[in-house]
């Protein structure tokens, strides 16, 4: 199995914001420094030193900055399998999304994947102004259209896609760049729900986990989706990644412990105050939780919210273990279903603290 982590370095904020949560949420205020504003440079020395640590891809997320400009500078530095994790589909045209990921792949000699992912209504209209509709059906197009585009390009297949909400039929000669020597990239879809997950397996080349998950519910309500996407798309189930997002709260001290302790249990106070996500919590037992959370968040309480994620919680929804165990830990969870993990830790981890982790999967380089 291989495994991935996070590029952070400020491109993706989860480092800079998740020591914001864990600093509100404690009633201090937030240090906002050098973990959200790093250098360009910042980006390759952090890849080459993940590289050297022993991990096999690293992935970004759509928050503060471009998701897809410092795949590029790993892509140049590293030989990382590289992934979006995720960027987000519905402001972008199929075009674009096609052609991100062609050069992209190209930069990289073959190592990137596409991860795309709908977001939520408000962040879709209000900070992106875009369109938010039906976004399974939506989303099935933007998958199908981006691969439709690659096959223009790739196979010099007519290019006529004509959706509900997408249509490409016309394709310049001085727009298409011709076939990739290294093949398109796969496309992956961020799922939660049942039809999400279910259309994911029907179109896509793998499905993301999100992090804030259980193992019961990947097991109870994530696979019997998938396997009933491939089975109505008659694909076979070699052909699909399930790619598991796990939270993981690591150290190799008590201090470091404290502060990962700290970033994971801000985090999962967040996800688990957000409506997304009840239907998980109402699966794990945890409505009331649910409850209490969203109303801490409304009246701002956010000092409040975190101490409410009691241990059991936090290894309900999260992985707790040194660094060579983490491993372990994570394959006892997802072993038999997971094509890949990509380990989450959402506060400042040295490069020597994350060097312990992948030798726990017998993956490194």
């Amino acid at each position: 199995m291989k495994i991935g982590t996070l590029l952070r370095l400020g491109y993706s904020d989860i480092v800079g914001r998740s020591r914001v949560l864990a600093d509100l949420y404690a009633g201090q205020e937030a240090d906002t420094g050098a973990a959200l504003r790093p250098s360009y440079d910042d980006v390759v020395a952090q890849a080459r030193d993940l590289e050297a640590a022993g991990f096999d891809a690293v992935f970004t997320i759509e928050a503060i900055h471009d998701v897809f400009l410092p795949l590029v500078l790993a892509a140049q530095a590293t030989e990382l399998e590289l992934m979006t994790n995720v960027a987000i589909a519905f402001p972008r045209s199929p075009v674009h999304l096609a052609h991100q990921a062609y050069d992209l792949q190209l930069a990289s000699k073959g190592r990137f994947a596409l991860g795309l992912g709908s977001q939520v209504k408000p962040v879709i209209e209000r900070c992106f102004s875009a369109t938010w509709s039906r976004p399974v059906d939506r989303l099935r197009e933007v998958v199908l259209a981006v691969k439709a585009i690659f096959a223009a390009w790739q196979d010099g297949t007519p290019l006529d896609f004509r959706g509900e909400f997408f249509t490409h039929t016309f394709m310049n000669p001085g727009f298409n760049p011709g076939p990739n020597p290294y093949g398109p990239p796969p496309v992956l879809l961020a799922a939660l729900g049942p039809r999400m997950t279910r259309m994911a397996a029907e179109v896509a080349d793998g499905v993301l986990v999100h992090p804030f998950s259980s193992e019961r519910f990947v097991r109870e309500r994530m696979m019997p989706a998938i396997e009933e996407g491939l089975a109505a798309a008659g694909r076979d189930p070699a052909t699909f990644t399930l790619v598991s997002n796990v939270i993981v709260t690591t150290g190799r001290d008590e201090a470091e412990m404290a502060t990962a302790e700290a970033g994971v249990r801000a985090l999962l106070a967040f996800y688990a105050s957000t409506p997304t996500y009840r239907p998980l919590l109402e699966l794990e037992g945890y409505d009331e939780l649910h409850v209490e959370l969203h109303r801490l968040s409304r009246d701002g309480r956010f000092a409040d919210m975190a101490a409410l994620i009691d241990d059991e919680i936090l290894e309900r929804f999260a992985i707790r273990a040194e660094p060579g165990a983490v491993g372990n830990a994570v394959l006892a969870r997802y072993g038999d279903l997971a094509g890949r993990v990509n380990v989450y830790l959402p506060y400042p981890a040295s490069a020597d603290l994350l060097a312990g982790v992948p030798a726990g999967f017998g993956v490194v380089s």
